[in-house]
């Protein structure tokens, strides 16, 4: 065994390490911290009798004093749902044009449609509302079925072409190759894009006129505007739904798809689907 060193100086036994002729000196941790953490191998221990912690082969240790996270969350949640309920019981009673006069229920409303849409209607939509081919934009002002708050309330309640709900809305465009020709169905179309657009072959727009006006002007309307008691949509505003070049325009009306929207009343209840109108109609509802 080596010969202990004394440090010359402090009188302190080294380690016996030495690095460019410095020595450490063994000097003891100070008291106070030797106590301070033997305390915290005591309270951890005292905590993890206290409190659930230890993992067993098919749950955990419970500890003494009985405490849940889960409890305590469940507890948090049903505390705001209680506190919710009050909005909820006047949602669910009053008409929405009250709802949207009563500035502390509307706001209420519109955040609880937010998160309501978030869930279930963005998958379709968008997380903005901006939609996409096929699924609409609910931040314009262009609406098949109407945008006001009562409008949007039944489309939201009932779905579109939704086969579980008799009173869904429907709306059936005819498949006009079995009614027209292929030369009628590209004058149709040509005639669509001139109101919003050059067409391929300007030659076209006249007879194509000719055969909107004899086809297409009872659910379209005489200036193409649409129709929202059938959920037509306005030709003429340059906003699609699925199509905007001349040749899917053709192709929609030789064979056209229809898109189905669930009814949401009998799945979230009129509570929630009153909260998603007046949230909707906020985005871009005018009327």
């Amino acid at each position: 065994m080596s010969e202990k060193h004394i440090d010359e100086i402090s009188g302190v036994e080294t380690t016996g390490h030495e690095w460019d002729g410095i020595r450490e000196l063994n000097n003891p941790m100070p008291r106070w911290w030797v106590w301070t953490f033997y305390m915290t191998i005591v309270w951890a221990i005292g905590y993890t009798i206290a409190y659930p912690a230890w993992p067993l082969l098919k749950e955990n240790t419970k500890g003494l004093l009985g405490y849940s996270s889960r409890a305590e969350v469940a507890a948090e949640l049903g505390d705001a749902k209680a506190a919710q309920s009050v909005y909820l019981e006047k949602i669910a009673s009053m008409p929405l044009a009250e709802i949207v006069a009563d500035p502390a229920l509307a706001q209420f409303a519109t955040a609880g449609g937010a998160a309501a849409f978030k869930v279930n209607c963005s998958p379709c939509h968008g997380s903005g509302a901006q939609g996409g081919a096929g699924y609409p934009n609910l931040n314009d002002d262009d609406w098949l079925w109407g945008g006001d708050l009562e409008a949007i309330h039944t489309t939201l309640a009932h779905g579109i072409r939704y086969e579980g709900d008799p009173d869904t809305r429907v709306s059936e465009m005819p498949a006009f190759a079995d009614i027209l020709d292929a030369e009628q169905i590209k004058q149709v179309a040509a005639y669509v894009v001139s109101l919003t657009g050059t067409p391929a072959d300007a030659a076209m727009v006249e007879p194509g006129k000719t055969v909107f006006a004899e086809n297409c002007a009872s659910c379209h309307g005489e200036d193409a505007k649409g129709g929202r008691d059938f959920g037509a949509p306005n030709l003429a505003d340059a906003i699609w739904l699925r199509v905007s070049d001349e040749a899917g325009i053709a192709q929609q009306v030789a064979g056209p798809k229809h898109g189905v929207m669930p009814a949401w009343g009998a799945r979230l209840g009129d509570a929630t689907v009153k909260q998603l109108a007046v949230y909707v109609h906020s985005l871009g509802g005018g009327e």
